[in-house]
């Protein structure tokens, strides 16, 4: 006979105890590689979910992608602090959370006083499997002249 999985419960927020941060459905974050010589990922937390006694608590995201880890790679218009909202999802322990991040629309970015280092930007959403960009086309400001630049051909 097959054990029948523990039943799970959504939780509204946890308090992630190695950051001391509250997190919850929305919150970005900052989540450890198993290569440490890499960057922190970054995900948008989806759901956050329990084991019946409210151990074993698992976060279901969506990946952000930095643009080196886009088909099409980094272009020279990509800021430094640019994330792809992608297609891909998954589950991860709550555990791997290393920080809370924000990640801004382009707009409310270039308006920041000051960028700090969990502050990031996205103009994009990404299709993992075909490589495709939404929107397919971006204004690109290169000395002060606005050009309209296909996305990544």
């Amino acid at each position: 006979m097959v054990k029948a999985k523990a039943p799970r419960r959504t939780l509204d927020s946890y308090a992630v105890k190695h950051i001391n941060k509250i997190i919850k459905a929305g919150d970005c974050v900052l989540m450890r590689p198993a290569d440490q010589s890499k960057p922190q990922y970054v995900s948008r937390i989806e759901r956050i979910e329990a084991d019946a006694r409210g151990g074993n608590v698992k976060v279901h995201v969506r990946w952000y992608y930095r643009p080196e880890e886009s088909i099409g790679g980094r272009r020279q218009f990509h800021g430094s602090k640019e994330l792809f909202l992608s297609d891909h999802y998954d589950v991860q322990s709550a555990d791997t959370i290393e920080g809370k991040c924000t990640v801004h629309s382009f707009k409310s970015y270039t308006k920041l006083d000051a960028v700090g280092n969990d502050d990031f930007f996205c103009r994009f959403e990404y299709n993992s499997s075909t490589g495709a960009f939404n929107p397919d086309r971006v204004a690109v400001y290169v000395n002060f002249l606005l050009i309209s630049v296909n996305n990544f051909e």
